[in-house]
């Protein structure tokens, strides 16, 4: 169960974050800027004719979803499957172009992470705490370990070793066979900080850790010595909440560089063997980046999505009509960068210039994983569990 105090945070950075988008001043749809009539409420969204058509693959549910923890639970795909976990329904496996069921493994845990996926085994963590190994072509229970605090954040898998961030800014590796701790390294979260974390990316003897103090910090995966540390928002300012400057998106390898982007609108890249900073900008948030070829997509905390340029981190273009729509980290999904929104919807937008695509609704609830792309395919999740297939023509 939560504790009071985890509980009070995760209301409190809830309540300090809508009164931080009700300060935007967004631009007018035809241009030129204005005051919204209705600072604190969502833009509405406007009309527009589809430029791509959007086909819907596919629909299932992943059992009961987080619903207002703030967990950000989303799936991942791994050898043609979707994996996905919910709070209460335990694990499920559905075929990447049917949606058809392939297993389920049941369980009265509170499984409050996305699942993590590799090595031939599927890892998923709990509110108390739990870490549940399964193997990944029958979900059949590996090995069960414990931490000590929630895990809201995907594990990593690689190397024979399994990477499981907690809340309380612990990563702990297991050995992927028996689930046996390895090591650990620890550190402290501010006072105050966005609810919500990100899964560890993994590079060739390296652990990437995005923190809630608004450091990207790179680890040796063999026994978790710090190998060097980049800050990636400053976290200044006379209160709390000034200072919170949270990278809760997993940061991106691109071959050699990391794209990583915090809660206090900046990205930056970073040359990851050494951790030496290629470029900053003054775009940016909490969630996951998109990367393309050429350049980048992020979502700043006010609804604003951004196009970077990768080589020097320049704003190509910016899309301000998702204002206060609380947006999910971006994909890139073909030609195109995707958001997910508060009312359920899924905006394609076009990476050449930032222009509305296509548009469609997952049911009600709000969408707030960032989508995952795998060959051609576009999954999302909703905070009720359900999710959804599409597929670009």
């Amino acid at each position: 169960m939560q504790s009071r105090s985890t509980l009070f945070r995760a209301a409190t950075v809830v309540a300090c974050t809508a009164v931080l988008a009700g300060c935007a001043t967004v631009k007018d749809w035809f241009g030129g800027d204005k005051d919204d009539d209705k600072p604190n409420e969502p833009v509405a969204l406007v009309d527009f004719a589809p430029s791509v058509a959007v086909t819907r693959l596919w629909s299932a549910n992943a059992g009961k979803g987080e619903g207002v923890l703030g967990l950000r639970q989303g799936p991942v795909v791994a050898d043609g499957r979707v994996f996905a976990a919910a709070l209460e329904g335990g694990v499920r496996a559905f075929d990447l172009q049917t949606g058809k069921p392939v297993w389920t493994y049941d369980s009265d845990l509170r499984l409050s992470g996305g699942p993590g996926v590799g090595d031939g085994i599927v890892v998923i963590g709990g509110l108390d705490g739990e870490v549940v190994a399964l193997d990944a072509s029958t979900g059949a229970e590996r090995w069960q370990a414990k931490v000590v605090n929630e895990v809201i954040a995907a594990p990593a898998i690689g190397g024979g070793l399994v990477f499981v961030r907690s809340n309380d800014g612990r990563v702990t590796a297991f050995d992927a066979a028996s689930g046996e701790r390895r090591w650990f390294w620890n550190r402290d979260v501010p006072m105050l900080s966005v609810r919500g974390n990100d899964a560890p990316v993994l590079g060739p003897g390296f652990v990437f850790v995005g923190n809630d103090d608004g450091t990207v910090v790179a680890l040796s995966a063999t026994d978790g010595r710090p190998l060097w540390e980049q800050p990636i928002g400053q976290a200044e300012g006379r209160t709390e909440l000034d200072r919170m400057a949270d990278v809760d998106g997993t940061p991106v390898l691109d071959g050699a560089a990391l794209f990583a982007s915090s809660f206090k609108g900046q990205t930056v890249a970073i040359d990851a063997p050494s951790g030496r900073p290629a470029w900053a900008a003054e775009y940016g948030g909490a969630g996951r980046v998109g990367v393309a070829s050429d350049r980048l997509v992020v979502a700043d905390t006010r609804g604003t999505v951004y196009g970077l340029d990768k080589a020097s981190g320049s704003a190509l273009w910016s899309q301000p009509g998702l204002a206060r729509r609380k947006l999910t980290g971006a994909a890139v999904h073909g030609d195109y960068a995707v958001v997910g929104d508060l009312d359920g919807y899924l905006h394609w937008l076009r990476l050449d210039n930032g222009d509305f695509a296509a548009r469609e609704r997952m049911g009600g609830t709000p969408l707030r994983a960032a989508p995952v792309v795998v060959d051609g395919i576009l999954i999302a999740q909703n905070i009720d569990g359900e999710l959804s297939a599409f597929r670009l023509p």
